[in-house]
């Protein structure tokens, strides 16, 4: 018995499973590659940005920002674009911006989560409708049912269970993973744009201080 002969066996149900197993490994090949791209060398890019707004050489900051192609310059891009309308247009930039990015990287993670605790759900379902279908091969043999008799409802029955906590498991860990990648970008977005923030305070003269510190929602 080859291994499609045995997934046969496991029913109607373990087909919407092996569905969600698809739809799962898309958005888990997906995000990787995202938060691989997002992922940059923070203080080397801290270090080049500080050092050109301290020359008042925005244009070359924001020229930096589009090198990188990663959401934390593109954040900063989008805020030293509105250097001219003053701080608070560049924090406001900074933030809007920031959310958008967010979003754009928690793109896909809800799905993963749902079919982490879906997966194992579809799998007990199968268990049930297993048994269902071995106490109905009973009760038609009138309780003469042998082993054999019944064998295809309890094949069914540990097939799903099986298949539906093997794709479940691996989405719930790549959720977590996910989730946690997300959690760093976001601080590394917060630190570098907070930093930009108070580097052009410093380069136009400004003694006024600006209490609240940038905050990108997750």
């Amino acid at each position: 018995m080859d291994l499609f002969e045995i997934f046969l066996k496991g029913g109607l149900i373990i087909w919407f499973i092996l569905a969600t197993s698809i739809l799962g490994m898309a958005v888990v090949i997906d995000r990787f590659i995202v938060i691989r791209r997002a992922k940059i060398n923070v203080p080397a890019f801290m270090i080049r940005l500080r050092g050109l707004i301290k020359k008042n050489d925005i244009s070359g900051a924001v020229s930096v920002c589009m090198q990188e192609k990663s959401p934390i310059a593109n954040i900063i891009r989008k805020g030293l674009k509105k250097y001219k309308f003053g701080h608070n247009r560049v924090k406001e930039s900074i933030e809007n911006a920031g959310k958008q990015e967010v979003n754009k990287l928690e793109k896909g993670l809800s799905i993963l989560a749902t079919i982490a605790g879906v997966a194992p759900l579809l799998g007990f379902l199968g268990t049930v409708t297993g048994m269902i279908s071995a106490f109905m091969t009973i009760e038609d043999l009138a309780g003469s049912a042998n082993p054999s008799d019944l064998a295809g409802g309890i094949w069914e029955a540990l097939l799903t269970t099986a298949f539906g906590l093997i794709v479940g498991i691996p989405a719930f860990a790549f959720y977590n993973y996910f989730v946690n990648g997300v959690k760093k970008l976001v601080g590394d977005m917060e630190t570098v744009a907070n930093d930009v923030v108070d580097t052009l305070q410093d380069a136009s003269g400004e003694v006024e201080l600006i209490e609240e510190e940038l905050e990108i929602d997750i």
